[in-house]
């Protein structure tokens, strides 16, 4: 198969920001007096949007109280004191670069806000390699693949010519409903066991990986 769009998850994908999405989480329940969330509960809903994250965390708290909680979530994350700075992970600039260079459409489905995002590809410079990118509060969280079919009808590309880099189980099951080829990455929050049972094309341990595996499957 021809593949000529790649999209990307970020967190966890492109960015080790689990530190820094566990520490706002964990701040914003105690802002609120409500009961402790673990470093391993909060990891495993990285990658869902905000709203989703809170009521599967917390999914005693009626509508009104999940708001509190990401409103406590958003102050953090864009103003508070995090100990926890996010960064790329190893490779990633420059296989972006290179998977640019030779002519691939790139794009971002995320779980993160648009502000967040944005915020995100200005810190780290990486806006200049995609052609679209999609967030959870603009359209539906996965794994509803809305944000996906969003991007192959902005780009004019059929499911089967693109492919979905993710390190969730979300990831990879929004691709699998339309579908799409995926890769997973197995550095991210999900264990690769978890990630395997959605049938990836491959798992890899590093992101630099994904130049070795296009060029061979070109």
């Amino acid at each position: 198969m021809s593949y000529r769009l790649i999209i990307f998850d970020w967190d966890g994908t492109l960015i080790d920001s689990e530190a820094h999405i566990v520490s706002c989480f964990q701040k914003a329940a105690q802002d609120l007096k409500l009961r402790p969330l673990s470093h391993a509960v909060v990891r495993n809903i990285i990658g869902l949007g905000l709203i989703e994250a809170c009521a599967a965390l917390l999914p005693e708290l009626d509508i009104s109280d999940r708001n509190a909680v990401v409103d406590r979530y958003r102050h953090h994350y864009f103003q508070g004191s995090v100990p926890a700075p996010s960064s790329l992970f190893p490779g990633v600039e420059e296989t972006l670069q290179q998977l640019h260079e030779n002519g691939y459409l790139l794009a971002v489905a995320t779980g993160k806000s648009r502000r967040g995002l944005d915020r995100g590809l200005q810190e780290t410079n990486l806006g200049r390699f995609f052609h679209t990118t999609r967030c959870a509060d603009e359209t539906r969280s996965k794994p509803n693949p809305q944000m996906l079919q969003e991007i192959l009808e902005e780009l004019d590309i059929l499911p089967g010519h693109a492919v979905m880099i993710g390190d969730t189980e979300y990831d990879m099951e929004m691709a699998h409903t339309i579908a799409m080829a995926r890769i997973a990455v197995t550095y991210g929050v999900h264990e690769e066991e978890r990630l395997r049972r959605w049938d990836p094309l491959t798992c890899l341990d590093d992101f630099s990986g994904l130049c070795t595996w296009f060029c061979g499957n070109r």
